[in-house]
């Protein structure tokens, strides 16, 4: 996770929502909570990323951390860095 730091680039932390379908590629859901400009209630926000995972070692419900990098595809630009929980 190192090289991360070194580069500046962004690092999240998500879910594997979708894993079997395409080869040395997952789906990851990223939640975050945000603050309504005006109201200040807080809400969830869901997003999706399209990540590099090279060994196809994640599953669906994966826990991973995964980190900005160039463009891999037309809509990937994720990599995978860690498998932070297998699911269960």
């Amino acid at each position: 996770m190192a090289d991360a730091r070194i580069h500046n680039r962004q690092v999240l932390k998500g879910t594997v929502v979708s894993a079997g379908r395409m080869d040395k590629t997952v789906v990851v859901e990223v939640v975050t909570l945000k603050a309504h400009p005006t109201y200040k209630k807080r809400f969830r926000q869901t997003r999706r990323f399209y990540a590099h995972d090279e060994n196809n070692e994640c599953g669906i419900g994966d826990v991973i951390r995964i980190a900005e990098t160039r463009p891999l595809s037309r809509l990937k630009r994720w990599r995978l860095l860690e498998v932070i929980e297998k699911a269960r």
